[in-house]
């Protein structure tokens, strides 16, 4: 039974974890700007709306520093509209 001995390096564990956070968080705040891009337009992307307000122009990158680290954003530009998320504050 003595050779079955497991150890486990927390450092390792904890720099896993908070990759797993980090990730997360910028998957979480991404999918959230697209959704508050689509319903600024007022259609989704690449949709053909009638009632569309304004159209995608692609996207700007910006970093954002969490307590798990920098997340990558990637912020809609839209034309005929501006983007002012409410998600982040300046």
């Amino acid at each position: 039974m003595s050779d079955n001995i497991i150890q486990v390096n927390q450092e390792v564990i904890h720099t896993e974890l908070k990759d797993l956070v980090r990730n997360s968080v910028e998957e979480a705040l991404n999918a959230m700007l697209d959704a508050e891009a689509d319903r600024l337009v007022n259609a989704d992307r690449y949709a053909r709306e009638e009632g569309r307000k304004g159209y995608r122009s692609g996207h700007y990158d910006r970093s954002f520093t969490t307590a798990s680290g920098e997340v990558n954003l990637r912020m809609p530009k839209l034309k005929g509209l501006t983007f002012e998320t409410s998600i982040i504050e300046r």
